[in-house]
């Protein structure tokens, strides 16, 4: 007796319209790709002063913006839009609904570029209601699903969209976004704290079970729930009082405690695969952010405070979108998880790409500024050129089973 299909997995076969609609990871990858890549390109010459775009806010403000609530909230989108069915067994957010939340997105973008002509309140409302639709989406999904571990993720991007939301109301009342920024930063990497030390254990267990038997990662466990709560504290002091003694003490601890962390995993043993082995290393950027942070603080005239924002931005988020980005895209399109050349390529120029930037806040050194950028836009444009055609034209799994 043939047992019936359950009533998800029948509408999943039902799926018929474009492949780029059929999950979340597919137009919110790709869009993401092309934005953090064409951002860049924008944002140079506003740097040097060769082009102006007429904007009723600051250019490093909108490159700020852009970076950490443009770029950022479509590849939390992609993964989260992905990874809540495996949570829940519902069916993924799929079609027109998928379409909707994609233009919604898009139109965040193009409001943020049209602020000379629209206003900068007009478009906050514009902009802010991607995070908070995507949020309502979410808790519908993890709550019907009875997910409840999950519900801390979605807390996390709460926190990101309030600080989307301090962004734009700073930036209206002040021109100037500081508390906006520091909390949609400690936002994201409190969520990479939490999800990377969900993932890279299990996918580097995985791999050394199977290729390279010996030590393996140390599960998660009180040490990690500590890490995360000094971590969160130190964020939180930083937020609110930046240059306190105390809150560059808390960074530094923090960042101490992760370097722990991530000797706990054992991802020297993953060299030869280089999909793990760039989840670590784009690990390894978190800690950098908290010392530098922290010392930024703690020793002011040695130290720059760009120098360990963008050990945070430019390394742990850029590295481990990307990281996330590739593996995902591989696994559900199909295609063996493997980094070929390519892939292999884009990683190497974020690293490069964030080591520089790290360098250039150091040493204020412009042409190394710009020769990250450079790099930075060569990788994004490299993952939407190599994996635009997986994410655009291969058909959903549930269509080739």
């Amino acid at each position: 007796m043939t047992m019936p299909m359950p009533a998800a997995l029948e509408r999943r076969r039902s799926y018929a319209g474009p492949a780029l609609f059929s999950y979340g990871f597919r137009p919110f990858f790709l869009g993401g790709a092309i934005w953090a890549a064409a951002a860049i390109l924008m944002w140079l010459p506003m740097h040097t002063g060769t082009w102006q775009w007429p904007s009723a806010i600051a250019p490093l403000d909108w490159h700020i913006h852009e970076m950490l609530y443009g770029y950022v909230p479509a590849i939390v989108a992609g993964f989260l839009l992905t990874a809540i069915p495996n949570w829940t067994g519902r069916l993924p957010v799929c079609g027109a609904s998928l379409a909707a939340l994609f233009a919604l997105w898009v139109a965040g973008r193009f409001a943020m570029l049209a602020t000379a002509r629209i206003g900068l309140p007009v478009a906050a409302v514009i902009d802010t209601a991607f995070l908070l639709v995507l949020l309502a989406v979410a808790a519908r999904e993890v709550i019907a699903g009875k997910n409840w571990r999950n519900l801390r993720v979605l807390i996390v991007v709460a926190v990101l969209a309030l600080g989307n939301a301090a962004f734009h109301a700073e930036t209206i009342h002040s021109g100037a976004a500081n508390y906006g920024t520091r909390l949609g930063i400690a936002a994201v990497i409190l969520l990479i704290s939490l999800i990377g030390g969900r993932i890279i254990p299990s996918f580097t267990n995985n791999w050394l079970v199977r290729e390279n038997p010996g030590r393996l990662p140390v599960p998660f466990g009180r040490y990690d729930l500590v890490t995360l709560v000094v971590s969160a504290v130190a964020l939180l002091s930083w937020v609110v009082m930046p240059a306190a003694i105390w809150s560059g003490a808390l960074l530094v601890a923090a960042g101490l405690m992760h370097i722990i962390r991530l000797m706990r995993w054992a991802g020297d043993r993953t060299l030869r695969d280089r999909l793990v082995l760039v989840l670590h290393v784009a690990y390894a950027f978190v800690p950098a952010g908290f010392l530098l942070t922290g010392a930024a603080i703690l020793w002011p005239d040695i130290v720059p405070a760009s120098a360990g924002i963008h050990a945070w931005t430019a390394g742990a988020i850029g590295m481990m979108t990307m990281a996330v980005m590739t593996r995902a895209s591989l696994g559900h399109t199909k295609q063996p998880l493997a980094a070929t050349p390519v892939t292999q390529a884009i990683y190497l120029f974020l690293f490069a790409a964030a080591v520089m930037r790290i360098a250039a806040a150091l040493t204020g050194s412009i042409g190394l500024l710009h020769g990250s950028g450079t790099l930075w836009v060569l990788a994004f444009a490299g993952f939407a050129a190599s994996y635009g055609p997986l994410l655009i034209r291969k058909p959903p799994v549930w269509q080739r089973a």
